[in-house]
């Protein structure tokens, strides 16, 4: 059974589906999305030798090794040129994500959709995005399992884009909402900040940029949570 933070992911997932799945593990999702439409193909990516295999076994076992290939390498170095329209990229953290988009910049000519899933630091893939021209046309979040998932959708555009810094943060789509998963990331959030800001006030040398700028992030997320409760 797939996991609903992966199901939402294939949701998005647009015809005609020939889309990669950067860190695939058990190509779990290629083989959801190739069974329910019997035109889509899919490469499945892993770097790890553990993952590579069980993907391959899943994609024999559900007899889909015509229109899934797995691959074995590091980020968008399993793809082509143009060789697929859409990208999926889950289960990994904002830093990571950002890693194998800006490295692997070159396989991206084609692709018109990203679909990204970090588990942490989902600001600094909004910010890549919108610096390399992918508009944020959709965003979910999703409580699964005792944790909080993030999916961002975005879109190539050609003209130029701009988030404010809120919006980078919260997510333009996400802060709209203000979904009651949402408010709970965010009242955890104020209180990760606020432990992490008094530790490094203990510290011999004080980090004072990054204080400042957790205690600026404190009253963003103040004013959201407080607003909302108006």
């Amino acid at each position: 059974m797939l996991s609903k933070r992966l199901e939402q992911l294939a949701e998005y997932l647009q015809n005609p589906i020939h889309f990669a799945d950067i860190g695939s593990d058990h190509a779990y999702l290629p083989c959801y999305v190739c069974s329910r439409h019997e035109r889509a193909t899919a490469i499945a990516g892993e770097v790890n030798q553990g993952p590579f295999e069980r993907a391959k076994k899943t994609v024999r076992e559900h007899e889909l090794s015509d229109r899934i290939e797995v691959r074995k390498g590091n980020g968008l170095d399993v793809i082509k040129e143009k060789e697929v329209n859409q990208i999926t990229i889950a289960g990994m953290g904002g830093k990571l994500i950002r890693t194998i988009l800006e490295e692997g910049q070159a396989k991206l000519s084609g692709v018109s959709r990203l679909i990204l899933q970090p588990n942490i630091d989902a600001q600094l893939v909004r910010k890549w995005l919108i610096e390399h021209h992918y508009k944020i046309v959709a965003e979910e979040i999703i409580a699964e399992d005792g944790y909080i998932y993030e999916v961002i959708v975005s879109d190539y555009r050609k003209e130029p884009l701009h988030l404010s810094e809120h919006e980078l943060l919260f997510g333009p789509y996400l802060l709209q909402e203000k979904s009651d998963v949402f408010l709970k990331k965010w009242f955890h959030e104020k209180e990760k900040r606020s432990k992490l800001i008094n530790q490094m006030k203990q510290a011999t040398i004080l980090p004072v940029e990054k204080i400042k700028k957790l205690e600026t992030e404190m009253e963003w997320i103040e004013e959201v949570i407080e607003d909302d409760n108006r």
